[in-house]
Order: C-alpha cells, then sequence, then structure tokens
C-alpha cells in the first residue's frame, strides 16, 4: 500500500536516504545500519518526507519460504520495511534448545546480508542481547509494527506498550507449515538416523569378518 504523496528520491535532501531509496543501486552499506542514532535520523528522514515506515524483528536464521511471505506481507503494509534482525548472541537467548542444534545457523552477518538481497526490505539492523525488547519500536516509531502470531516472547503486556510508541500493530500468521527450529530438529534426526544405519553396516562387516576368521580357524588340521 504506497503512499502517493511521497517525495521522488531524487528530490531528497539527506545523500544516506536517497542512496538507500535509489534503485538498482548497490547500497548494503547504506541500509545495513547498526548505529541507533543513525537509524533514528535516517528515519526522521524518510517521514518528513512522507515515507510510510513499517518495522519487524526476528531471527531469519535457516531461511525458508515462510519468513519471505512475511516480509512481503510486513512490505505492503508501507513504503519503507526497517527489520531488526537478532544478534549471534540474542539468538541463543531466544531459540537455544537443551540438547538442540547449536544457534544460530548462519552468523549475523550471512543473514542480514541475505536480507538486504531481497527487494522487499530497505533497512536491516541489529539487536542486541543488553536491549529491551521494545527498544527498536521506541527508536523507530513505526506506522505499522508487525509481529507474528508465533512469536511467544510477545505477552499482552509487551504489545500494550508497544502500541504507545508505533501508528498499529498488525500481527501475522505464521506463514509456512514449518519453523527453522523445526527444521533443524528435523535434520539432526535425519542425520542421527542415517549415522545409526552406518555405524551398524560397519558394526556386521567387522562381526562377518570376525566370524569368517573364526570359521577359518576352526578348519585347520
Amino acid at each position: 500500500n504506497s503512499v502517493s504523496r511521497v517525495v521522488p528520491v531524487d528530490k531528497l535532501r539527506k545523500p544516506i536516504v536517497k542512496n538507500i531509496l535509489t534503485p538498482g543501486k548497490r547500497n548494503q552499506a547504506d541500509r545495513l545500519i547498526l548505529d541507533y542514532e543513525v537509524l533514528a535520523e535516517v528515519v526522521r528522514g524518510l517521514k518528513d518526507h512522507s515515507y510510510r515506515i513499517v518495522l519487524t524483528q526476528g531471527v531469519y536464521d535457516i531461511t525458508h519460504n515462510g519468513h519471505w511471505r512475511y516480509i512481503e506481507a510486513a512490505k505492503e503494509e508501507g513504503d519503507i520495511l526497517i527489520v531488526g534482525c537478532d544478534s549471534d548472541e540474542l539468538t541463543r537467548q531466544r531459540k537455544q534448545l537443551p540438547g538442540g542444534p547449536k544457534r544460530p545457523f548462519d552468523p549475523f552477518e550471512e543473514r542480514a546480508e541475505t536480507l538486504l538481497h531481497t527487494r522487499y526490505v530497505d533497512i536491516v539492523t541489529r539487536r542486541h542481547t543488553d536491549q529491551r525488547l521494545e527498544e527498536l519500536v521506541e527508536i523507530v516509531h513505526p506506522d505499522v509494527l508487525i509481529l507474528s502470531e508465533t512469536t511467544e516472547d510477545i505477552k499482552d503486556e509487551h504489545r500494550a506498550y508497544l502500541q504507545q510508541h508505533c501508528g498499529k500493530i498488525k500481527m501475522l500468521p505464521a506463514q509456512a507449515a514449518t519453523s527453522s527450529t523445526a527444521r533443524l530438529r528435523s535434520l539432526m534426526l535425519e542425520g542421527a538416523s542415517q549415522l545409526a544405519e552406518e555405524i551398524n553396516e560397519v558394526v556386521q562387516k567387522h562381526l562377518g569378518g570376525l566370524g569368517a576368521t573364526s570359521e577359518k580357524k576352526g578348519q585347520r588340521p
């Protein structure tokens, strides 16, 4: 739902904002904004030119079609989509399961670059463990905050507070029948099963060899 009153890219005053929005330009260095003060300045510049800001947050580890459907649906809510991507440490804190596979599977730098390669994502920033859940929302103050119905660490009291710092909150249902955690668990089970079969095959060959050796020894005069 693009807003028709936005200022054309060639009329933008701030160079970094212009670089972010210029079509076809290799501008990933400008679109990956890790400094929140710079992010706040960029957002102000975009809002000054009437761009509608959408914000969402997540891990984006072992991305699948559900992630990209979610991102596409989020972008439909405005002109600029900002994605807060969890740091490696925050990903471990939120997603690491006891005895489960090591998280993240993909380091932050790779996850951020993957997001920036999609045509729906305009800006990527990073969330850290020392930041409150609401901090990025307070800084961006988006027109639309996109939340997933499957996110377990967003409680009702969080949503009530977040509503004070954005135009509206939109909840999106799961966009796929699977999740990154489920896919990792499946890969682990498949890997363990395959390993067990290979070990069993080696053991059987070894035992068969021992049996043949014993039989030969028994046949000696």
